[in-house]
């Protein structure tokens, strides 16, 4: 006979909300940007761009930071999202209006570090143009 404390319910997961990744994976992928983003940009220009990323739920955001035109502000662009799907890195590139959009002719990878390594490097002009 089971008890209602054997039933383990599964909570829905709504549009637009995302399952976190674990936190030894988690862990992993700061890690890995934090090094990434301390090296990302050349000395002489770091007064200028900030290269930056945000974890939320299994999304990695990649972010370029440029002081803003006659201001002090730094204005944020998103350059690419990481989204882990059934254990493999997807890589999305956002359009002008903020809607992410998936890019089907990079495989999704188990390894992180080889979808940065594709955003670094820029997929033809796509992320850093």
């Amino acid at each position: 006979m089971r008890h209602h404390r054997d039933i383990i319910e599964a909570k829905p997961i709504r549009a637009g909300e995302t399952e976190s990744m674990d936190d030894f994976t988690k862990k992993r992928i700061m890690k890995i940007m934090d090094k990434y983003t301390k090296n990302a940009v050349p000395e002489h220009v770091k007064s200028q761009i900030k290269i930056s990323y945000k974890i939320r739920g299994n999304h990695v955001t990649l972010i370029e930071e440029r002081q803003g035109y006659k201001s002090d502000q730094w204005v944020q662009t998103p350059v690419a999202q990481f989204r882990l799907d059934e254990n493999e890195w997807e890589i999305y590139w956002q359009d002008s209006k903020g809607k992410w959009h998936f890019i089907d002719d990079i495989e999704p990878n188990e390894d992180f570090e080889t979808q940065l390594k594709i955003v670094d490097e820029g997929h033809n002009g796509l992320f850093w143009g």
